[in-house]
């Protein structure tokens, strides 16, 4: 079947609705971003390539693909779908295209092995468009000003990087625990006034942290919701089912932050044993299929995110081309920690007991969906778990979970377009959308690691150069 982008089927006289990023125009590249271009055409036509569309419906094989204004013109099989005279073609046998991947906590700073903190505006934003992720929301910020700046920056053509949906700073309660960085809230009436405040400033989201009390959330949720604004969260001191009846839009992270099934769980409290309860519980209690009944009942998506895995024993350590863009002496302390995580006694483990959870957030993940739960997909740079990569890496984990690949490609592009609410435009292969999207050398579906072969980046029907990106943050991982 053929698919036609609006400006055709406006043509034949098919009634359709424009979509609302349409009046967008095509920003001047600067000189810099320019270098990182390898194809900008005015009618691009990818040829020979398969499909995998972020619909979650099996791939389509020798596909055509032809771009044209920064959208897609016609997707259809090869020798079906005309090329327009004067188009550049761009023969993608043995290939793979999917959407431009949209992720779903991807912060602009690197949480370093060490635990300290490194805001990343110059390698971030290069190594997520080299990877394929062409749009992110910064789940939380320790400095939102800088990324607002950079968010500009990149729309008016100046800076390489996605598209990004601004989060606010980390929102939580007063309490035993001082995190720094993060908002502290004394009463209702501050959270009310740093939702306005951040609203007006240009954020789209807000996110609360594992310290904070109910009252202060419910606040922060009306206030959110009465200036357009979604609240996620990285919780704890309120469970997941209580986060859904204070009216939450997102949760993060998954399975090891819900203290849903803690029996020493107190009001407002995060508590202590929650990985230890978590560790023992089965996911065929009842109560985990409570909480997802209560979560698709009020339409709150959740957030796998591929930092869960550094937090595990037995897992990978950074393979080469992750320790080729970290600073060295950052390479040398994520081998020590990553050594240190898999002795018997990890030494100062923070985390404990994800020997036995992180298999069960895997399983969890998958029967959330499996219940009607929509699942987007992040990164949370830290540790190996690096921009753009870990969100690669996301695709083979939801595989090992259980999902195929088209599902798990769903997950990442549409899915997170749908929690976005820019699934009109972003997140599928379909005529007329925005022309993101990814080439990747190999077959996909026959190899879920394929992801990680990124050759052409397309980000509004402009392609860049994967390679030529990654070179440019070649050790820069924790300096800049």
């Amino acid at each position: 079947m053929i698919r036609f982008s609006t400006g055709v089927r406006a043509l034949l006289g098919l009634e359709v609705l424009v979509a609302p990023l349409a009046a967008q125009g095509r920003p001047t590249l600067s000189p810099e971003v320019r270098s990182y271009v390898s194809i900008d055409a005015p009618v691009v036509a990818l040829t020979n390539v398969d499909v995998v569309d972020g619909t979650g419906g099996p791939a389509q094989r020798r596909q055509t693909i032809v771009l044209s204004g920064g959208r897609i013109e016609a997707v259809g099989a090869a020798g079906a779908v005309r090329i327009p005279a004067g188009a550049q073609v761009v023969d993608l046998a043995g290939h793979t295209v999917i959407p431009g991947i949209v992720g779903m906590h991807d912060h602009m700073f690197y949480t370093t092995p060490a635990f300290t903190s490194v805001q990343a505006n110059y390698s971030f934003p290069r190594l997520y468009l080299a990877s394929g992720v062409t749009t992110v929301r910064t789940t939380g910020s320790n400095a939102p000003y800088t990324e607002l700046t950079l968010k500009a920056g990149i729309e008016r053509g100046e800076v390489p990087g996605p598209r990004i949906h601004i989060t606010g700073p980390y929102l939580i309660s007063p309490g035993p625990t001082r995190y720094e960085g993060m908002y502290e809230l004394k009463d209702e009436a501050a959270a009310r006034r740093v939702v306005r405040h951040w609203a007006e400033e240009g954020a789209e989201w807000i996110k609360v942290y594992t310290q904070i009390t109910r009252p202060i959330f419910a606040a922060v949720v009306d206030e959110a919701h009465k200036h357009g604004l979604k609240v996620t969260g990285h919780l704890c001191s309120i469970s997941f089912t209580e986060a859904v009846e204070l009216g939450i839009d997102n949760i993060e992270h998954g399975f090891r932050t819900n203290s849903d099934y803690d029996p020493a769980k107190v009001a407002d409290r995060c508590p202590a044993s929650n990985f230890e309860s978590l560790a023992a519980l089965d996911l065929d209690d009842g109560r985990v299929a409570a909480t997802f009944r209560a979560m698709v009942a009020k339409g709150v998506a959740m957030t796998t995110t591929t930092v869960n895995e550094q937090l595990a024993p037995g897992r990978p350590g950074p393979d080469a081309r992750t320790l080729e863009a970290m600073a060295p002496w950052i390479g040398e302390q994520e081998t020590r920690r990553r050594a240190n995580l898999d002795l018997p006694k990890p030494i100062g483990e923070i985390y404990p007991r994800m020997r036995e959870i992180y298999p069960k957030s895997l399983r969890y993940e998958r029967e959330f969906v499996k219940a009607g739960g929509l699942l987007g997909a992040g990164v949370d740079p830290a540790f190996a778990a690096l921009p753009g990569f870990g969100n690669q890496r996301a695709l083979e984990l939801l595989v090992e979970g259980g999902f195929s690949v088209v599902e798990g490609v769903k997950v990442m592009t549409g899915n997170g377009a749908r929690m976005l609410g820019v699934d009109r435009d972003l997140g599928t292969v379909a005529a007329g959308k925005i022309a993101d999207l990814v080439v990747l050398r190999g077959d996909l579906t026959a190899n879920p690691s394929v992801i990680r072969n990124a050759v052409t980046v397309f980000k509004g029907g402009i392609g860049y150069d994967s390679a030529k990106l990654l070179a440019s943050v070649k050790g820069q991982v924790g300096i800049r």
